[in-house]
């Protein structure tokens, strides 16, 4: 590491083009089969601005090959083979950084990846108390990038020559620090873990997407009006129907209408046009300001905010709030069986309530601690505070068999064949 980062502004190659057309995505297959080694991949999308979480470009680097740039929507609308790519890449490793971001969006376009490295996982493992990739890049290679355009529309066509060479500074580094990160996870005997932890990663996030079993309950700060089940059940309707829009326009539903409104329409309640008036969020566009060249993109999806008129969410409010209370919703209960239920992360609870568990935690906490510094590992990284806190939850945990339960609370064979042997003496 360097005592003065050196700034890299954009890639070594030049700033690529996006590649939209089968020709284009023929000779990017061509160029990365005859090039050799492992793949630096990432992925971009249009959080905040569309309805959907799908990718609006992907990015690669490949020695040999360079760096390229694919639009997957424009690419498999022209009906684009994305099991081209795959044999052309094989069975090289994909470089990550974060992983479970990116490896969703490529499961659903079609990309196979069959080995990963996540440079994350690795600067967690390793240690860093910065894990972003300008920082792990900073550390190990000595290099600051220039990256400003994080939360940009993606989805916005033709892309700008500096969003273009954003993106494909995210793959520029990866193979570099791969290779130190690697040097570096063997020294302090931290491959296998690794390797591991890598392959979890991938299982998790080429595996079916966790759906939430509520998605209306995703709204921020419902739990204000948890109580309120005709207020929730104006919650609920609002949800919906704003997601029916957004689905519709394929438009974020924030920019439709804001959580906030959502819950402040729902503890209000209006039931004629003089309240519903003053209520202002419900009767203005949704204006996003941020103080940057965001506003711009924002105001793109102005002529869809239009569309949606305030007399759309007064009669959603008029016709939840006429249904009957057997028709009202309610949160749902909290799992009774605590073998199954996630312990309540209130040390508060803990002490006041159950203070038997709280010193048990404790006592295993400070075990885990201890391994951590002997391993100069994380505690975090070692075993997720959750799990630990699951463990002890019981007035009974002598008939736990802490290294069954830590594999059926999803914890890797290494965390167990690190921490069981020294945690079920605690408990003992």
């Amino acid at each position: 590491m360097t005592d003065e980062p050196r700034l890299q502004t954009q890639p070594r190659g030049g700033v690529p083009d996006v590649t939209d057309t089968l020709e284009g995505f023929r000779e990017v297959c061509d160029r990365l089969a005859g090039a050799a080694g492992p793949l630096a991949a990432d992925a971009e999308r249009a959080s905040g601005f569309r309805y959907g979480h799908e990718d609006w470009l992907v990015q690669f680097k490949r020695e040999g090959a360079g760096i390229v740039l694919l639009d997957p929507v424009a690419l498999t609308r022209a009906g684009a083979d994305w099991g081209m790519f795959n044999d052309a890449v094989g069975d090289a490793v994909w470089i990550l950084h974060d992983s479970l971001q990116d490896l969703p969006g490529f499961a659903d376009i079609g990309l196979t990846p069959q080995t990963l490295f996540d440079t994350e996982i690795a600067a967690r493992m390793l240690g860093l108390h910065r894990f972003g990739l300008a920082a792990v890049t900073e550390h190990y290679l000595g290099v600051t990038l220039a990256k400003e355009h994080s939360a940009a529309d993606w989805s916005y066509r033709p892309l700008p020559r500096d969003w273009r060479n954003y993106a494909a500074l995210d793959v520029e580094l990866l193979i570099e620090l791969r290779r130190k990160m690697q040097r570096e996870l063997k020294v302090q005997g931290k491959d296998g873990w690794a390797d591991e932890e890598f392959r979890y990663a991938l299982q998790t996030g080429m595996g079916p997407r966790r759906e939430h079993p509520v998605p209306w309950l995703r709204i921020s700060h419902i739990n204000t009006v948890s109580q309120d089940h005709q207020g929730l059940a104006v919650a609920k309707a609002l949800w919906e129907k704003r997601d029916e829009l957004a689905r519709a326009y394929d438009i974020a539903p924030g920019l439709l209408l804001s959580d906030d409104s959502i819950v402040e329409a729902a503890s209000r309640k209006p039931r004629n046009a003089r309240e519903f008036r003053m209520i202002r969020s419900l009767n203005e566009r949704v204006r996003m300001r941020t103080g940057g060249e965001q506003d711009k993109m924002f105001e793109r999806y102005a002529p869809i905010q239009r569309k949606v008129k305030p007399s759309v969410w007064r009669e959603t409010i008029r016709r939840a709030l006429e249904l009957p209370p057997s028709q009202w919703p309610v949160m749902p209960a909290p799992v009774a069986d605590e073998e199954h239920a996630n312990a309540p992360r209130s040390m508060k609870l803990w002490a006041t309530r159950h203070p038997q568990r709280m010193r048990l935690l404790q006592d295993v906490r400070k075990v885990v601690s201890q391994i951590a510094d002997d391993t100069r590992t994380p505690a975090e990284i070692i075993v997720k505070p959750q799990i630990l806190r699951n463990l002890c939850w019981t007035d009974e945990p002598r008939k736990r068999d802490v290294a069954e339960f830590l594999k059926s609370q999803g914890a890797r064979d290494w965390q167990v064949n690190l921490i069981a042997a020294s945690v079920s003496r605690v408990i003992m």
